[in-house]
């Protein structure tokens, strides 16, 4: 029995409200459970410096915790100057995963950041961060849209999400929480298109190696969780 009482294949309870910044052109709280993520897309009329006279675009993210997401209070890491290994890491995965979906040529020379501010952590904050980031992508698009500078469909190729899954007390499991992510045997996230296509997937044995049987059980559980994330996108943007 997981400690959230959920089956093997049940996520965490998912939701999308867009919109939810008055200031950004494209805006996404994300909540997978108990992890809650503010996704913002904002777009600036240049690209990076290495990307002008190219005519194409450029797309990035940040990412970032506040200080009481967890239980502890972390330090804010400007007070470190400097940003930690992790953030880092993070974020050029939601940079890359959102550009893997993007033609960057139809983009035209413009920049659009990604900012993923992790409100309330429970474990998936990545994983949350890149499918929150898709619909604050999205809506910024529409936005650009709405002021004839492109065509979203000829922009956007497809859908992208993201999930956890890992090896918990011996079985395979979707969407890890905190309890099971810190006491896992084997713990991975993958980032997959709505078509099905493989972006990254990140695994770690924290013990044992884990076997080939159950690294296809893992991408089994993710690509039925990438599936359903991926239709409740899709109903999200249609509301």
């Amino acid at each position: 029995m997981r400690p959230s009482g959920r089956k093997t294949d049940q996520m965490r309870k998912v939701s999308f409200e867009r919109n939810f910044s008055k200031h950004a052109e494209g805006s996404c709280l994300v909540k997978f459970g108990d992890t809650h993520v503010l996704c913002t897309a904002s777009v600036e009329e240049k690209p990076p410096a290495w990307l002008r006279n190219t005519g194409k675009g450029w797309v990035t993210a940040e990412y970032g915790m506040l200080p009481r997401a967890t239980g502890d209070r972390m330090k804010r890491e400007a007070a470190a100057g400097k940003q930690g290994g992790r953030t880092q890491e993070i974020q050029r995965l939601i940079g890359r995963s959102l550009r893997a979906v993007v033609d960057l040529k139809e983009l035209g020379e413009r920049q659009i950041t990604l900012d993923c501010d992790v409100i309330q952590a429970d474990g998936g904050t990545r994983t949350a961060s890149i499918t929150g980031a898709w619909i604050a992508l999205y809506d910024c698009l529409k936005w650009m849209e709405g002021r004839n500078m492109l065509k979203v469909e000829r922009v956007l190729k497809d859908h992208v999400a993201a999930i956890s899954c890992g090896i918990f007390a011996n079985q395979s499991v979707l969407d890890l929480d905190y309890l099971e992510d810190s006491s896992a045997e084997t713990d991975a996230n993958f980032v997959m298109t709505g078509a099905g296509g493989i972006v990254e997937i990140q695994g770690t044995a924290e013990g044992a190696p884990f076997t080939d049987e159950e690294f296809a059980s893992l991408m089994a559980l993710a690509k039925g969780g990438i599936a359903e994330l991926v239709a409740m996108q899709k109903q999200a943007i249609a509301e």
